[in-house]
């Protein structure tokens, strides 16, 4: 049996469908299961509740050999180990007490990187890999830069202004990986029994992007020009208090841009098992050019 937390996010919900087509036996934890589609409920096993919360954990454990673990970003935390490590302790405290074998877990570039010490939301990613490993389950860790699926948190400002705002440096070029392949990756893992021991599995895409040349690529799919503005890092943390983000977590994600612009995703050596198969310019025309058109005016 493998447990797939987070089973209705990005990432989640495609490895979900990966997992079936292969015939797997799966189990769910989902606060909201009206969002699993029903014909992937007619499949599965789902626990209601949080993967954060002890006793839904512990119960959803039960005969699970695999776990998938995805780890929330919660703005409201008090600060950002909260979302990650202290999110998952419960979880992690009872790998062990039920005998799983072994968990993948969604992750970030970076690591023995002297920008990996003050990078937000990734430092505090990496402390939650340590812990996982620590608890003696044989452990992957997915490591990824950004995703291009970010991009459509901005499709709004793509239809209404041409443009899109972000605080990466505009002319760095840095690699980007699409959701999918990144289910794909965790999928594989997931279903092979052979692995033991911790470790990390890098999926960069298959090209470096600066957001100038994203910008140029999303002008080419739309047949519109759009252009890439950044924004400081200053614009980016009282963007997300207003959202909602407090104090410590809108930093916490400024100190993640800040060590990206300072090469944090550049790190790592690009090979032939990290490069992935899908291009910018093909996730654009298969998932953002049909997000932009669904947008009103």
């Amino acid at each position: 049996m493998i447990l797939i937390t987070a089973p209705t996010s990005t990432i989640g919900s495609q490895l979900v469908t990966d997992l079936l087509e292969a015939g797997a036996p799966l189990r769910l934890i989902a606060r909201r299961p009206e969002q699993i589609a029903p014909e992937v409920r007619e499949r599965v096993d789902v626990v209601v509740g949080s993967h954060g919360d002890a006793a839904v954990i512990d119960r959803a454990l039960n005969g699970v050999e695999t776990v998938f673990w995805l780890s929330p970003n919660l703005p409201d935390s008090v600060a950002v180990n909260d979302s990650f490590a202290g999110f998952a302790r419960p979880a992690v405290e009872a790998l062990a007490r039920h005998s799983v074998e072994r968990v993948v877990g969604i992750s970030a570039l970076g690591r023995g990187t002297p920008q990996a010490a003050r990078a937000g939301h990734v430092t505090a990613t990496l402390a939650l890999d340590d812990l996982i490993a620590s608890s003696g389950v044989a452990y992957r860790a997915l490591t990824c830069p950004s995703l291009m699926h970010n991009l459509l948190n901005h499709v709004g400002a793509i239809k209404q202004q041409g443009a899109f705002f972000m605080a990466a440096d505009a002319d760095l070029q840095v690699p980007t990986v699409a959701s999918r392949d990144v289910a794909a990756a965790a999928a594989r893992l997931l279903l092979d029994p052979s692995w033991t021991g911790a470790g990390e599995v890098p999926c960069l895409g298959p090209e470096d992007l600066s957001p100038n040349d994203w910008a140029r690529v999303v002008s080419d799919v739309l047949g519109t020009e759009v252009r890439y503005q950044q924004v400081p890092t200053a614009a980016l943390i009282e963007r997300l208090v207003g959202f909602g983000y407090t104090d410590a977590m809108a930093q916490a994600m400024a100190d993640m841009f800040d060590a990206k612009n300072d090469g944090l995703d550049n790190a790592e050596p690009r090979t032939a098992a990290s490069t992935t198969p899908t291009t910018f310019r093909q996730w654009c025309e298969d998932v953002l050019e049909p997000a932009v058109h669904r947008v009103t005016a």
